[in-house]
């Protein structure tokens, strides 16, 4: 087994350094358009990182299981050298984008996802803010192991992956220089990421390279100023309800469902998929909103209460 260091593991000094570093430089030099930090923001996204290392370190164990199998099975071999990590590093970018866009346009896969997106802040916590439900990721690099990658280089890539992806998550940092911006993510491309505007949404889902988003039609350059969250906050900073309110949801929607088809959409279409109403129904609500339309009916949004 090649023997490659934990690049996460070595990479916490980093993170603390330059956490505390952007935190002063926002009491120094205030923006007052960025969102900043939130002091409850911050504990949630350390606390939702904290607890990832635990229940992925649990995780692990049927996914080298999986992934040994695979590896066993399949006669092809990578060797693990100077020349081919890089190549495997920018097969996994790949890969990660495939899996990163599955996790935003399929229902059960966004409700591990959306654990990352679930702050109103964007700050280098939030890169930390961590789903502790990743088994929904590990489908995505099978591919790699049946080509022969050892699944100690998977780990190896993917940690190098997840460490790069750490500084982008800053509103310090303005628009790089052109190269830059067509070939890396960078902080611009990842806020746009994390908007919740419409034509900002299921955008730029690179991790190293935003190439993949420019020929696959998913990237949208940074203009208007990115709103962070969700489309519908949930406005808590309990982690056990940041963890699993998404998978909540879809247990109550597949609850009140009509059909199995409908049961089958709520897990497996988009995050927003609601099932067609019957026809009368859907006539009548349609007659509905626009007569609350014609008496200029407005009603605001309602979030829930802070917990």
């Amino acid at each position: 087994m090649p023997h490659l260091p934990d690049v996460v593991l070595w990479s916490v000094p980093a993170f603390v350094l330059l956490t505390v570093v952007e935190m002063v430089s926002f009491r120094l030099h205030p923006d007052e358009d960025a969102e900043g930090y939130e002091a409850k923001d911050a504990a949630t996204s350390v606390g939702m990182g904290l607890g990832s290392l635990v229940f992925d370190a649990l995780w692990k164990i049927p996914i080298v299981a999986i992934y040994a199998a695979v590896y066993e099975l399949t006669p092809l071999r990578i060797p693990v050298l100077w020349w081919t990590l890089p190549l495997m590093l920018l097969a996994q970018d790949f890969f990660y984008y495939w899996s990163h866009r599955g996790h935003h346009v399929i229902r059960v896969l966004w409700a591990c996802h959306v654990v990352h997106h679930s702050s109103k802040k964007f700050n280098l916590t939030t890169a930390l803010r961590q789903p502790w439900t990743t088994w929904t990721v590990w489908p995505f690099y099978v591919p790699m192991i049946a080509l022969g990658a050892h699944p100690a280089a998977i780990a190896f890539t993917s940690g190098a992956n997840l460490v790069y992806q750490f500084w982008v998550h800053t509103e310090r940092i303005g628009k790089l220089p052109r190269p830059v911006e067509f070939l890396f993510n960078t902080p611009s491309h990842h806020r746009v990421h994390h908007a919740s505007q419409g034509g900002y949404l299921d955008r730029n889902f690179g991790g190293i390279l935003i190439i993949w988003d420019r020929v696959f039609g998913s990237f949208v350059a940074e203009t208007e100023r990115p709103v962070y969250g969700l489309t519908k906050n949930i406005a808590t900073f309990n982690p056990l309800r940041v963890a699993t309110h998404e998978y909540a949801a879809i247990a109550r929607d597949i609850r009140v469902a009509g059909s199995w088809s409908a049961r089958a959409g709520h897990l497996f279409r988009g995050p927003g998929w609601r099932p067609a109403a019957p026809q009368g129904e859907a006539a009548g609500a349609a007659k509905g909103e626009a007569a609350g339309a014609a008496q200029g009916e407005a009603r605001p949004a309602v979030e829930e209460p802070v917990t």
